[in-house]
C-alpha cells in the first residue's frame, strides 16, 4: 500500500465517532468572526457596531494578494468590533453579531443536486471568482486561500489535482464523515477544478485516503470516477500523510523541493471539504458560513459531528455535547498532533477549526521535559529530514543563522518529534518559536535589501 518515503509514525487513531452522522447544531444567539481565519494579511471590516447584517453578507474584505473574505454566518446586528481570543490562542480584531434567529440571507443560495452532467455544463471561467468571494480557505486547518491556489503562477502547468482524505490526526472524524454523506459533492469539486486547469492539457484526479477508513474508500470508489479521471487511492496509516508534500509523494512519487509550492511539481492538494465548499459556491453561490467539527475526546460527555455555524463559541459547542467530564484535563483546537491548547473554551469555531479535542487525565499525558540523550529518534521520524532537537538547541543559544541554515522554515510542525522525543521534550513548540525568529530576520535583511 502506498505511503510517503521519509519518516512519519503511527499513532492510536482513537477515531470514536467514526460512526457518528453528521448532525447540524442549533445556532447560537452570539456570534463571534475574527478578521484573521487565513494564512496571509487580515481581512478589512466594511461593518461597524449597531450596522444590521444578513446570512451570506461579506462583513470583511480580502486585503492584498494572500487573503480572504469574511462571511456573516447569520442574520442579526454587529454589537462591537473588538478583539477577541481566536482559536489559535491569540487575541484576534473581531466581529461580534446578535444573532435575530431569522436567518436571512443576503442571496438565497441555491441546492443543486451533484452530477457529472452540472459539473459538464458549469462554466468554470469564474471559478477564482466565485470561491473568492465564497471566502473559502483550505479547511483541513491550513487555512491558506483557496482561490490563490486556483491562480498559479503565469506559466505553470498543474497535471494533477489531489483530494486530501487522510484525516491522520489521532480523534477527528470530520473528513470521513463528509466523504461518506457527501461523497458527490466533493467529486464534483474535484471535477470543477480539474476543468478549471484542464485548459493546459490532461489532469488527473486523486483522492487519497487512509486505510482506516473503508467505507469512505468505498463510497468514493464508486462514485467519484463517474465524474472523471480520478482515481481513489487507500494509503498506509502514517502520520502525518496529511501533509501536503507528503500527501504528492506517496500519491505520485514527486518530491516538492525545499521552499517550493506543489504547483512546482505540478501539483495542486485541497482537502475534500474545501472541494464541497467550492462546488457549493460555483454550482450554488453559497459561501462559506458553517463546517463540520468533530467533538471529541475522553473529556467529552457526548462525542459527536456536528455542522457548525462559523463563528459559534467552543464553549456553546461542548454544552450542546453534554458538557465535559469530571476528569477532563485540556482543551486542544484541532488534533492532539497539530493542534492548539486552550485555556478558555470562550473562542470560536472559525474556517480551520476541524476538532475540538477534550483530553481526560489519562490520554493527556503531562509530563516533566528530561534532558536530551541525542538518541536521534527526531530524526529519524521528521518527514522533512530535519534534525529536530539540534534546532531546538540552536534556538536555545539564539544563532539563527544557523537554525535558517538547518532549514528550520521547512518544518511543517507536525509534531511527530514531540510524539517520539524520549526525553518528552517540546521539540516542536521551540522550532514554531525559531521559526517567527527566523522569518522577522529574512524579513529584515530584504528591508535591507531594497533600501541599497
Amino acid at each position: 500500500m502506498k505511503t510517503f518515503s521519509m519518516g512519519g509514525i503511527h499513532v492510536d487513531d482513537r477515531k470514536f465517532t467514526h460512526a457518528s452522522p453528521i448532525e447540524p447544531m442549533p445556532v447560537p444567539k452570539e456570534i463571534v468572526l475574527p478578521v484573521s481565519q487565513h494564512i496571509g494579511a487580515p481581512a478589512k471590516p466594511l461593518v461597524k457596531k449597531g450596522d444590521a447584517v444578513k446570512a451570506g453578507q461579506i462583513i470583511a474584505e480580502k486585503a492584498g494578494m494572500i487573503s480572504a473574505n469574511i462571511i456573516s454566518s447569520v442574520s442579526g446586528t454587529v454589537r462591537a468590533v473588538e478583539n477577541r481570543q481566536g482559536p489559535g490562542g491569540f487575541h484576534l480584531l473581531s466581529i461580534v453579531i446578535d444573532n435575530d434567529g431569522r436567518d436571512e440571507w443576503i442571496a438565497a443560495p441555491t441546492s443543486t443536486a451533484p452530477s457529472p452532467d452540472v459539473v459538464a455544463k458549469t462554466d468554470v471561467s469564474g471559478i477564482v471568482a466565485a470561491v473568492e468571494k465564497a471566502g473559502i480557505v483550505g479547511m483541513g486547518g491550513a487555512t491558506f486561500p483557496t482561490s490563490v491556489k486556483l491562480s498559479p503562477p503565469p506559466g505553470t502547468v498543474i497535471d494533477t489535482v489531489i483530494l486530501n482524505g487522510v484525516e491522520c490526526e489521532p480523534y477527528l472524524t470530520a473528513d470521513a464523515r463528509i466523504m461518506i454523506e457527501h461523497a458527490d459533492r466533493i467529486a464534483a469539486g474535484l471535477a470543477l477544478v480539474m476543468k478549471h486547469f484542464s485548459k493546459n492539457g490532461p489532469v488527473k484526479g486523486y483522492i487519497g485516503i487512509e486505510a482506516n477508513k473503508p467505507d469512505a474508500i468505498e463510497v468514493l470508489s464508486r462514485i467519484a470516477p463517474t465524474y472523471g479521471d480520478i482515481a481513489v487511492v487507500p494509503l498506509a496509516l502514517k502520520y502525518p500523510q496529511g501533509g501536503e508534500k507528503q500527501l504528492i509523494n506517496a500519491l505520485t512519487g514527486r518530491s516538492v523541493p525545499s521552499g517550493k509550492l506543489p504547483s512546482t511539481v505540478g501539483c495542486v492538494v485541497q482537502n475534500v471539504a474545501t472541494a464541497a465548499a467550492i462546488y457549493d459556491a460555483v454550482v450554488d453561490g453559497r459561501p462559506l458560513v458553517d463546517r463540520v467539527v468533530t467533538v471529541t475526546g475522553g473529556g467529552v460527555k457526548n462525542r459527536k459531528n456536528l455542522l457548525v455555524r462559523l463563528g459559534t463559541s467552543f464553549a456553546s459547542v461542548l454544552e450542546h455535547c453534554g458538557g465535559v467530564t469530571d476528569d477532563s484535563a485540556m482543551l486542544i483546537s484541532g488534533g492532539p498532533m497539530m493542534g492548539k491548547a486552550l485555556n478558555s473554551a470562550t473562542v470560536p469555531v472559525t474556517k480551520g477549526v476541524s476538532g475540538i479535542l477534550v483530553l481526560n487525565e489519562d490520554e493527556a499525558n503531562l509530563y516533566d521535559e528530561q534532558p536530551c540523550i541525542r538518541c536521534g529518534r527526531c530524526v529519524e521520524v521528521c518527514p522533512m529530514g530535519l534534525h529536530p532537537a539540534l534546532l531546538a538547541r540552536n534556538l536555545e543559544i539564539g544563532d539563527y543563522a544557523k537554525l535558517e541554515e538547518l532549514g528550520i522554515l521547512d518544518c511543517i510542525e507536525c509534531g511527530s518529534c514531540n510524539y517520539i522525543c524520549a526525553g518528552h521534550n517540546h521539540l516542536v513548540q521551540s522550532i514554531r518559536l525559531g521559526k517567527i525568529r527566523v522569518n522577522e530576520l529574512i524579513r529584515e535583511r530584504n528591508k535591507k535589501a531594497e533600501k541599497k
